[in-house]
């Protein structure tokens, strides 16, 4: 694939990758007219960044065009490697987010996630960094999927040892306790209905559960702070709606929702 036949766009951008948008620049029948492409920041990527898209490559079978976003091919391009995907259309959540989301429009959108997120562990998959910028959202059609399956595992439950926080694989601020490795807890599906969580928080909020200065911080932040109640935040939420979030929040997998099925079936009702 000749990712050279595209007019990039960049989409989002982190310390690690940048994701481009792609439109043919010249239209070939054997070639999809838009594309996705995920390319490393660094013109001289660690191993580590490699092995991410080349593991998310690998978990082509199990992702299903209708929550994902799936690889097509892994190629080189101007000398680096880079992931192409497929373009469902729509853009990365935190684009799209600018300030707290009206209610209606955040329960349409909770439930359209929380079924791309029980889709996922349907497969057998434990996404461990869901955040605004992994999600991709078509405002059109209201249509979510989920996307950066670098750190993803087909694992049913994953030991995370007690690491410097800055070389945990993940993002901070969306991270659940037992991902800290501070909490003597395995990962499961359960820690992604955390981070769920905390997604929910804010775009609703307009604000994350937490503010730290510092990756030490961050993991306190999890382990031990209690977040303020998003209806404490915003008087027009509905307390209903505030109890979910809350509970996703939970320090303790068992006290959060067990399945992102049932957090798609109250925030339906």
């Amino acid at each position: 694939m000749n990712v050279s036949d595209y007019k990039l766009e960049t989409l989002r951008r982190d310390a690690e990758f940048v994701l481009y948008g792609g439109l043919a620049k010249r239209r070939n029948d054997k070639s999809p007219s838009r594309l996705l492409i995920l390319a490393p920041v660094s013109e001289r990527p660690a191993p580590e960044t490699l092995r991410r898209m080349e593991h998310e490559f690998s978990l082509k079978s199990e992702l299903d065009e209708d929550w994902a976003v799936r690889p097509l091919a892994l190629t080189q391009h101007q000398g680096r490697s880079v992931l192409v995907l497929e373009d469902p259309g729509g853009e990365p959540l935190d684009r799209l987010v600018t300030e707290p989301m009206e209610l209606r429009q955040f329960l349409r959108l909770g439930i359209r996630l929380s079924a791309a997120v029980s889709g996922l562990h349907r497969r057998g998959v434990i996404r461990k960094e869901i955040k605004p910028g992994n999600v991709l959202v078509n405002p059109l059609t209201g249509e979510v999927r989920l996307t950066g399956f670098g750190i993803a595992t087909r694992l049913p439950r994953q030991r995370q040892s007690p690491e410097a926080p800055e070389f945990i694989a993940g993002t901070l601020p969306y991270m659940a306790p037992e991902q800290t490795g501070r909490m003597n807890r395995s990962i499961d599906s359960r820690s992604d209905l955390y981070s769920l969580g905390v997604t929910l928080y804010e775009i609703l909020t307009g604000a994350l559960p937490f503010s730290a200065s510092d990756p030490m911080e961050w993991v306190h932040c999890h382990i031990a702070r209690q977040p303020v109640a998003p209806c404490e935040r915003r008087k027009d939420i509905p307390p209903s709606v505030s109890m979910i979030i809350m509970k996703l929040l939970a320090k303790t997998p068992e006290e959060r929702y067990q399945t992102a099925a049932g957090i798609q079936h109250d925030l339906q009702r």
